[in-house]
């Protein structure tokens, strides 16, 4: 089992990271072998193993560390009180987003919950971007109105903050796509959470219905807010809850395995087979927000043993440096092009203005800002009669 190989090489990452450069010769690419994947309603799911390239493997590492230390600066920022309202966390959850955004085309669609901030990141928008949203500024990719919760980009449709909303939301997006005669797909992703509300279950309906080129992604970190998904959930197998929909359980802690489950799973839907559910095995590392400490409701010890022996990024690096695709140099040079992004990031953000009050009841319709009235707002809407 894979967890049983990262417990061995877990014991030589200090060696490695201690040899010299000049040491290593590395290859091109390996074939890893993983977890075998759950299937639900079919047969033939992806293979168990994958090719990993030396190239994948850094941007892999990269996107999950930065994703990461912009997670950690976040919640920095919150604790000083630099980011107000709500702020929810993706720390441990790295491996879902950078494994399935690495298959996806820029004109696929995500929509997710408003655990969005890693999401949001690999679909393109700037760390600073993201940060200046965090702290309310104009710079942010929604002028600073949505924060946390909503945040968007191309092909990426939020951050919603209405607990699986987003699910019909999502089907609805992917039969546009169908409508348009276009084979592109849309990523709607919940958490184990959300697993439970009945507008799930009607989304799968209309979903194998009509047959929508839909992926309902539960994203499974083990808790909802404050509660264990197995004391609120009669079956906690939740790749089989389509029931006439096929489902596949993946290691979410696996970059490689999300992504090779990904492509699987996206021919699927391109080839007009209709949807599927798949559920991600993964982990959050903070609480459920940042007003949620999350030791109330399970012990500091099992959250330092997922970190010690299942982190995605640990486990990762040691994977790539064990079959040489890398040297520990190209990690630290990886390591510090990300630590000046951040830096950057928080930059920008901390000197970004807020927008100026008149400019709240723009954008909420899709038109120039300046041509139209709104109704109920003194300024705009009674000048305007």
């Amino acid at each position: 089992m894979l967890r049983h190989y990262f417990h061995k090489i877990a014991s030589q990452a200090g060696r490695l990271g201690n040899a010299s450069k000049s040491a290593y010769s590395t290859v091109s690419q390996v074939q890893l072998d993983f977890e075998p994947y759950k299937l639900h309603g079919i047969e033939d799911g992806p293979a168990n193993s994958a090719v990993l390239t030396r190239e994948d493997a850094m941007k892999f590492y990269r996107q999950m560390v930065a994703v990461r230390k912009m997670e950690t600066e976040a919640s920095n920022m919150y604790k000083s009180k630099e980011i107000r309202g709500f702020c929810h966390l993706y720390s441990g959850q790295e491996a879902c987003c950078v494994g399935m955004e690495d298959v996806l085309r820029p004109t696929d669609a995500v929509i997710t919950a408003y655990r969005a901030h890693g999401w949001t990141y690999v679909r393109g928008v700037a760390m600073s971007a993201i940060l200046a949203e965090l702290t309310g500024k104009r710079g942010g990719c929604a002028k600073g109105k949505g924060g946390s919760m909503h945040m968007y980009g191309d092909g990426f449709y939020g951050g919603n903050g209405i607990v699986g909303a987003q699910v019909p939301l999502g089907a609805g997006i992917a039969l546009a796509m169908k409508y348009n005669g276009t084979d592109n797909i849309c990523l709607s992703l919940y958490g184990d959470g959300a697993a439970n509300q009945g507008q799930v279950f009607e989304t799968y309906n209309m979903a194998k219905l009509w047959d929508l080129p839909c992926i309902f992604i539960c994203e499974n970190n083990k808790y909802g807010m404050g509660t264990a998904s197995n004391r609120a959930a009669a079956s906690i197998e939740f790749y089989s809850r389509g029931d006439y929909i096929p489902g596949i359980w993946v290691d979410g802690m696996n970059v490689v395995a999300v992504r090779n489950a990904m492509e699987w799973a996206a021919d699927w839907c391109r080839s007009g087979k209709g949807p599927l559910v798949m559920e991600v095995e993964t982990y959050r590392y903070h609480g459920h927000s940042m007003s949620d400490p999350g030791t109330s409701y399970r012990t500091r010890d099992e959250v330092q043993e997922v970190r010690k022996l299942r982190d995605p990024i640990n486990q990762f690096k040691n994977t790539i440096l064990e079959h040489n695709l890398v040297t520990p140099e190209d990690l630290q040079a990886l390591d510090k092009e990300v630590k000046e992004e951040v830096k950057e990031a928080i930059k920008i953000a901390k000197e970004d203005i807020e927008l100026p009050l008149v400019e709240m009841y723009n954008d909420i319709y899709v038109k120039p800002d300046s041509d139209y009235a709104v109704r109920g707002t003194d300024s705009a809407y009674h000048a305007s009669k």
